[in-house]
């Protein structure tokens, strides 16, 4: 390859690195072209890049952005996982991936708001709801204080009607 692809390669790489909010790396040695397809697919889905890129140019565009952190698992063949938007779906899609395909795809570290996560925590982050279910949940939360609230307050005027007849049952009653 030429010096001048390379240098662009890795100004492409190094933008979209700056760009990410999560970075995902793996082996995928044994991993046969419809394997990689469908991941392709499933990654595409969740709005993740994926991309096979030479090491030592990774190493280079990754400089000076969060991921350069992972330079020490770049080692053997490596693909890049790259989201911009949840990195809760990409970690879903790795990990059952990876699971599904019992060691042809293997997991190797990632970075999350500029800290490296190992294999575990990437399991971690997958087993996290989405991001709409936790935004559901939050929103949920926010709104019982004041459903509770219209509850009591739609309660005070039933009570006191249900007291005056009371009164006027004991009146009548006499």
């Amino acid at each position: 390859m030429k010096k001048s692809v390379k240098q662009e390669q890795v100004a492409l790489m190094h933008d979209k690195l700056v760009r990410a909010k999560a970075v995902f790396l793996a082996d995928f040695r044994g991993m046969n072209v419809d394997k990689a397809t469908t991941l392709r697919n499933e990654l595409r889905t969740a709005s993740v890049e994926y991309k096979v890129f030479k090491n030592t140019l990774f190493d280079i565009a990754a400089q000076e952005t969060e991921a350069a952190c992972l330079a020490p698992y770049l080692a053997g063949p490596t693909a890049v996982a790259i989201s911009y938007d949840d990195p809760v779906g990409a970690a879903k899609v790795l990990s059952k991936f990876a699971k599904e395909s019992k060691g042809v795809f293997v997991l190797k570290a990632g970075v999350l708001s500029g800290k490296v996560i190992d294999v575990n925590q990437i399991q971690a982050l997958a087993d996290l709801p989405s991001r709409e279910v936790l935004l559901a949940k939050m929103l949920g939360s926010m709104q019982a204080p004041a459903t509770n609230f219209v509850g009591v307050l739609a309660a005070l005027p039933g009570s006191l009607v249900r007291a005056l007849d009371a009164i006027r049952a004991k009146k009548e009653g006499n």
